[in-house]
């Protein structure tokens, strides 16, 4: 509800326009009357009108003056003159303060009511208006955490123009002198997709909102800046040393320790490792480059190692010592298939090394190169395994999981782990098939069958069971060797036994056919027939 003044040195005229108008019906209370504009100001200053009505003519403090003194003090009270029509040169004066409108008296009601739903109707705008501001301000404060990030990606990522720089920086109540010594780091987490893959998105979450917590307390006690998180699993420092904080040596100097301290208590209160990137020294506007340098070292764990710290000094070392870009030389592919059709593992790893050592000088090919090469070896290994007939369900399911699992890795020697552990179960596999273990095993499984043909309940599973191997392992193992399955070769035993009974008269036929396993006769018989294009009674027949 708004709040009203009634200004006017005639009793009448206050009396009537409080009595005889409905201020009610356009949402308005009268607050209060006063006979003179000195009165008025008293009043308002205790509590101050969203409407004023006033006369214009009054003996100690006119309408006039009221109003220049209330538009100075409150400008968003409304003013409305009312005056005589003897006044009407005057009143054009007075409109040049601040009215919004006026009346002439004797008050018409009509008229009265026409100029207060104008003038309501301003209020109204405005108390929106103000209602929408204060929401925006309301809004404006809990985006800026929001903001002040955007602001800093923009700095990293292609930075902010000169012109602007200072004018945002202000706005968002970030403390960026133009004059400080800028790097950016960027410490990103080792081994992300194990980190990720072990928690719930929440936990994911939480575990990066501590990340920051961590970093930004660190970077207050050493330094000064700002830290925000650049994608899933890194996060971007922007470390600032003011004009006064010491010489270049001694600034980086701090900046080591601080990056030890970062990795250190992750490591300690989160269990994560991370990597830490460190660009060169920058000004504000000049920090893309020092980022774009902090990424590419952090990028470099691959080669050389994780949970490190590595600064531009350390890479320019590291290319000093490179010996050069070398193509990978696919005849190491033909030493290795070499190796492991001789089950030699020794050679094997010999070979490992050579390959892994020149992937290593062959640093600005980065990972993926790496991973390629390994993925060519793969292919290569399952060729050979086809090849050999020692392919089995355990070394296609390793197989799958190195696929997998190489895209996972973040260095090269994670890769090697990975590569020699499958190639040694190869070689393994290999071994087994040339010193005759497969042919072993076929033999185990005939003898399981033999000695337990007459169990109605065998199962390729029972008789996995008796070797100590899975049943997938064993049917495709004997299917290789054999031509036939496990199955298949039950039937036969059965089959040759029933023939060996069916010979001898004295055996009845259903005797027979539970004698060597079956429980349905007419089953037997159609099993019967099957292999051997005769009925069992056809057979007795011939051979009895």
């Amino acid at each position: 509800m708004y709040k009203l003044m009634i200004v006017d040195d005639e009793p009448t005229v206050r009396f009537g326009l409080q009595s005889y108008f409905d201020w009610a019906s356009f949402d308005i209370e009268v607050m209060g009357e006063a006979d003179d504009g000195d009165v008025a100001l008293e009043m308002i200053e205790k509590q101050p009108p969203d409407l004023i009505l006033t006369d214009v003519r009054m003996p100690n403090l006119d309408g006039i003056e009221l109003s220049r003194r209330v538009s100075a003090r409150y400008p968003g009270a409304k003013i409305i003159f009312v005056s005589g029509h003897d006044d009407a040169d005057y009143l054009k004066s007075a409109l040049k303060v601040s009215a919004v409108d006026y009346i002439f008296k004797p008050v018409n009601l009509q008229e009265l009511g026409a100029v207060i739903k104008r003038v309501v109707a301003d209020l109204d705008a405005e108390r929106a208006e103000r209602r929408l501001r204060q929401e925006m301000q309301v809004k404006l404060k809990e985006g800026m955490p929001l903001l002040r990030e955007k602001f800093l990606l923009s700095l990293v990522d292609s930075g902010v123009p000169k012109a602007d720089l200072r004018e945002r920086i202000e706005f968002l109540g970030l403390d960026l002198p133009e004059d400080a010594a800028y790097w950016a780091i960027v410490i990103a987490v080792d081994d992300l997709a194990e980190v990720t893959g072990s928690r719930s998105e929440g936990d994911r979450q939480l575990l990066w909102y501590s990340v920051l917590n961590v970093c930004q307390e660190l970077i207050d006690r050493h330094l000064g800046g700002y830290v925000f998180e650049r994608r899933t699993g890194e996060f971007v420092g922007l470390l600032r040393i003011s004009p006064s904080g010491g010489s270049v040596p001694e600034a980086s100097e701090a900046l080591i320790a601080l990056a030890g301290d970062i990795r250190d208590n992750l490591e300690r209160w989160l269990k994560i490792g991370v990597t830490i990137g460190i660009g060169d020294r920058s000004s504000l506007s000049e920090l893309p480059r020092s980022y774009k340098q902090a990424g590419e070292a952090a990028d470099h764990k691959w080669y050389l190692g994780k949970n490190r710290i590595i600064t531009m000094d350390s890479l320019e070392t590291s290319a000093a010592e490179d010996g050069g870009w070398s193509k990978y030389d696919l005849s190491q592919n033909e030493q290795l298939i070499a190796a492991l059709k001789a089950a030699d593992e020794f050679r094997l790893r010999e070979v490992l090394d050579a390959i892994f050592a020149d992937l290593a000088r062959n640093r600005r090919d980065g990972l993926k190169y790496g991973r390629n090469v390994i993925l060519q070896i793969v292919l290569a290994v399952g060729q050979l395994l086809l090849e050999l007939n020692a392919q089995s369900p355990e070394l296609e399911a390793a197989e799958s999981r190195l696929w997998e699992k190489l895209f996972e890795q973040e260095t090269l020697g994670e890769m090697r782990f990975l590569i020699e552990a499958h190639l040694t179960e190869v070689c393994e596999r290999i071994r087994d098939k040339r010193t005759g273990k497969v042919a072993n095993l076929v033999e185990r499984v005939r003898a399981v069958i033999e000695a337990k043909y007459a169990d109605g309940g065998l199962t390729v599973a029972e008789i996995a069971k008796e070797v100590y191997l899975t049943p997938t392992y064993v049917s495709l193992l004997f299917k290789q060797e054999t031509g036939q399955t496990v199955g298949e070769y039950l039937t036969q035993v059965r089959v040759e036994k029933a023939k060996e009974l069916l010979r001898d008269p004295k055996y009845k036929f259903y005797d027979i056919c539970y004698a060597i396993g079956y429980t349905d006769p007419s089953y037997f018989t159609k099993l019967f027939k099957k292999a051997t294009g005769v009925t069992p009674s056809a057979y007795r027949q011939d051979h009895a």
